[in-house]
């Protein structure tokens, strides 16, 4: 919040994610929401009196939007209605307007809304079949930014004063773009990774004229061998802040505007991850998020001016020694066509004299990217006996734009071997006396595929499966999940129709004839990206042929499970099934 005189954080203690606020560095929080639906910040308006409140019901990921008082007290309903999702975005600078999006006139388009501070009501500002979110505003104009695939945008200056809509960056593309305002007339801050393998950050301007086009980009941070990931800039635009992906690894990065040097930042012992979470208007305090091994994310201050960071609150782990945890080590396994695939390794010191199982997690998206760092999942099983491996296949984000790029469409046929690779590696590099250590595969929505992909198609080479919201047919997958995401998808898995035959073959379904090995399936009811049907649908298919297979369905859930009860469940019966598959 303004000045750093409080922090507003969502927190899931309670049981289901609600609102706090610190007063101070290491107060008693004060919560502010209440109940059984997920609550989230989403911004604060600039006088730090007013919050904006996202608020989602079992699990469906149709998200309202409602203000409260930073004092707390009820809910006011800016937008929710049934089967609609509303997003906020942006907030002017004069705290008049807050931006936001919504799909309730079309379920595959977002209209753009302002919600009137002054007048409170909602007023339509842009109207156009797309999927829309806005990226920044100035006075009266708007960056907006259209997605034309699942990172792919267009970037677009909408004048509310003129009426008029200018294409700025990404027409007739598939890039990646994130734009913000500079400080002078048509200067524009863009991370994008068009003019490179990796993402980075750049000065633009607009050229003025005909059209209105942009000048070539003027390099802001420095060509590395990997991604900005993100970045955020105070009002006055005098400091940039921006993190780095170094392997895994979040680093912090502070660039001086005016300068265009970038100034020391403090060191943060131990940790993982240093990641932004804001920066306050005036530029002097940062909110930052670390993680270590030891630890889930704490928020610390960073004071700008004295380049100090303070602690605002502890980590949360009572009679648990962290200090135990496993930290996980970067290796790597060879794909069977000479391709390094990267993996963090966690292992029990028990492992180092003996054979121990493994339980090979693949991540989703699938442009995610498994890190370093804490992981109540990896920790729990590791204090289990497991060796617990986080590989990051081709697809995978964090590695450069064609790595990246590698599974897009028909391509997945020539890497989904990725899959079966890691088994491979596994049960020879982690062999002791001789003898092959038993190995499991477990992932969630992209790594639920890959995990079904491990147990059908790469049958044999894993002893048993928790496959969680996994895709199990990539045709009906696409075909019902839900409107504002399908085409999104298809940019990224292909066409249902232009390209069926390669979506066939790489469906688990179309090798469920195969599973060998114990697979258990854990689904949300309400999942409205990786529809039930798609679990059921191959319990189903096993059943024909007389192969019994678990299925732990959650009615109050949707893609993974939020309720504390239910993530325990989850949880626990993975590490049951995999003790039960994988140590006798």
């Amino acid at each position: 919040m303004p000045g750093a005189g409080a922090l507003v954080f969502s927190w899931a203690v309670t049981g289901t994610q609600q609102i706090y606020r610190l007063d101070g560095p290491n107060r008693f929080p004060v919560q502010l929401t209440g109940g059984e639906d997920a609550t989230a910040i989403v911004n604060v308006t600039p006088d730090g009196k007013t919050l904006v409140v996202a608020r989602d019901t079992k699990g469906e990921e149709y998200p309202g939007l409602y203000l409260q008082s930073k004092d707390g007290g009820p809910l006011r309903v800016v937008m929710h209605k049934p089967k609609v999702q509303a997003r906020a975005h942006r907030i002017s600078k004069d705290g008049r307007y807050l931006y936001f999006t919504a799909n309730d006139k079309k379920p595959d388009a977002y209209v753009v809304y302002r919600w009137d501070f002054k007048e409170s009501r909602v007023e339509t500002v842009f109207e156009q079949d797309g999927l829309w979110s806005v990226f920044d505003t100035s006075g009266s104009k708007l960056l907006l930014a259209k997605a034309t695939g699942s990172l792919s945008r267009e970037i677009h200056e909408l004048d509310l004063d003129k009426k008029t809509l200018v294409p700025l960056l990404g027409a007739s593309e598939k890039e990646e773009y994130e734009v913000t305002y500079g400080k002078s007339e048509g200067e524009l801050f863009v991370l994008t990774n068009k003019l490179g393998e990796y993402r980075r950050l750049y000065r633009a301007k607009r050229a003025g004229g005909a059209g209105d086009k942009v000048e070539p980009f003027v390099a802001l941070s420095p060509e590395l061998k990997a991604d900005v990931t993100g970045f955020v800039v105070d009002d006055a635009r005098t400091v940039l802040l921006y993190n780095v992906n170094e392997g895994g690894s979040t680093r912090l990065r502070v660039l001086d505007l005016a300068s265009g040097k970038e100034r020391p930042t403090p060191a943060v012992p131990d940790a993982d991850h240093v990641r932004i979470a804001s920066v306050a208007r005036d530029g002097r305090h940062a909110t930052l998020l670390v993680r270590t091994s030891g630890a889930p994310a704490i928020p610390l201050v960073l004071d700008l001016k004295a380049n100090k960071v303070t602690p605002w609150a502890l980590p949360s782990a009572p009679e648990l020694d962290t200090a135990s945890f496993v930290k996980a080590t970067l290796e790597h396994y060879v794909a069977k066509d000479g391709t390094k695939i990267p993996m963090f390794v966690r292992r029990p010191k028990s492992c180092a004299s003996e054979p121990c199982p493994v339980v090979v997690h693949f991540h989703g998206g699938p442009e995610a990217q498994s890190l370093s760092g804490f992981s109540a999942w990896a920790q729990l099983f590791v204090d289990a006996g497991f060796v617990w491996i986080d590989p990051n296949v081709r697809g995978s984000d964090g590695y450069g734009k064609a790595y990246l790029r590698a599974d897009d469409g028909a391509k997945r046929l020539d890497v989904i071997g990725d899959i079966e690779d890691a088994a491979k590696h596994v049960r020879a590099a982690f062999a002791k006396n001789g003898k092959e250590p038993k190995v499991g595969v477990i992932g969630g929505s992209y790594g639920g595929y890959a995990t079904l992909m491990a147990m059908t198609r790469f049958a044999g080479s894993y002893d048993a499966g928790v496959s969680i919201v996994g895709i199990a047919n990539l045709v009906t997958f696409l075909n019902n999940t839900a409107p504002y995401r399908r085409a999104l998808r298809i940019s990224e898995y292909g066409d249902p129709e232009k390209d069926k035959e390669a979506l066939v073959k790489l469906s688990p379904t179309t090798h469920v004839g195969n599973v060998k090995a114990p697979l258990l399936l854990i689904q949300g009811a309400n999942d409205p990206r990786v529809p039930a049907g798609e679990a059921i649908q191959m319990v189903d298919a096993l059943a024909a042929r007389g192969v019994t297979t678990g299925l732990i369905l959650f009615a109050d859930e949707g893609h993974g499970s939020q309720k504390r009860e239910n993530r325990v469940l989850e949880l626990g019966h993975a590490l049951r099934f995999m003790r039960e598959h994988l140590m006798k």
